[in-house]
């Protein structure tokens, strides 16, 4: 039988992943495109004989792909969630996060580019592009301030060393925090 610890945990998790990305993948989305009737093909997806379906899904792919690899290191190294609320208690720079300091941001905004595409919406795409600036401003003003001083001096070179939005081709090699 898990420990309460695993229970508190797993709980804690997928309250995170149905508040954050539920809320901004699936509920937002499902509101706009209900408010704005915007898909040019209301009850059906673009289906494969069309270049943007094949283009969603290499974009959800890679998304899910990113947001499922930060969940998993937050979980297992960090020892927390991507909640601000339960965040990682340990620096981690393992993974994709050698190669960019945001992967879950990047995993969403594929997801939300991969639905604007499927549903052929400019309102979708529009959302995509407001999480977008959202984030542009809150991580730099909020959330890095706050990992700087939970983190100290290995963030900050981490930091210095890995970009915040496009990856590094080669992973980072220095600090492995966690």
């Amino acid at each position: 039988m898990p420990s309460s610890a695993v229970i508190q945990m797993n709980e804690a998790l997928l309250r995170a992943i149905l508040i954050l990305p539920g809320t901004v993948l699936v509920a937002v989305p499902a509101g706009i495109l209900l408010l704005t009737r915007s898909s040019a093909l209301p009850w059906e997806l673009s289906g494969p004989s069309r270049p943007q379906f094949w283009l969603a899904l290499l974009l959800f792919a890679g998304g899910a792909w990113l947001m499922v690899s930060t969940v998993l290191l937050f979980t297992r190294i960090g020892q927390g969630t991507p909640a601000p609320w339960d965040p990682p208690q340990r620096l981690v720079v393992r993974g994709v996060y050698r190669h960019v300091r945001n992967p879950m941001i990047s995993g969403v905004i594929c997801v939300l580019l991969a639905e604007a595409l499927v549903f052929q919406s400019l309102p979708l795409l529009v959302w995509a592009a407001v999480f977008i600036a959202a984030n542009m401003v809150y991580i730099p003003i909020f959330e890095e301030p706050g990992l700087e001083r939970r983190f100290g001096e290995p963030y900050r070179i981490y930091k210095a060393k890995v970009p915040r939005w496009l990856p590094r081709l080669t992973p980072w090699k220095g600090g492995d925090a966690a």
